[in-house]
């Protein structure tokens, strides 16, 4: 069975830094992505990369303040989060997909991990 295991939430003032990390346990996905999901909000999405490295996409309110990344030896992906805003609040759930596009709908997406939380005070 696939697993992904996020990791890395926290609590943290605005203006700070956290860095999640999701461990994959199926090298065989083609793209990852970060979404989240903030209090009485729907799930939407944050970045997303082809494992090839060579497609990255970033919703417009995290350009420039997230950063995602992939260590392919050790199967694990990164959402780098600098300059927290209070409406970064959420929880922040890793998923993969077969394939290479990169799409920013949840429902293309075919394993989801359990969500981590982050909470930024203001």
């Amino acid at each position: 069975q696939v697993q992904l295991v996020e990791s890395g939430g926290g609590l943290v003032q605005a203006g700070g830094s956290l860095r999640l990390a999701c461990a994959v346990s199926r090298r065989t996905f083609g793209a990852y992505g970060w979404f989240r999901q903030g209090p009485g909000k729907e799930r939407e999405f944050v970045a997303a990369i082809s494992a090839s490295e060579g497609s990255i996409s970033y919703h417009d309110s995290v350009k420039g303040r997230f950063t995602i990344s992939r260590d392919s030896a050790k199967n694990t992906m990164y959402l780098q989060m600098n300059s927290l805003k209070f409406e970064d609040t959420a929880v922040y759930y890793c998923a993969a997909k077969y394939g290479s596009s990169i799409p920013i709908t949840d429902r293309q997406y075919d394993n989801w991990g359990q969500g981590t939380q982050v909470t930024v005070s203001s």
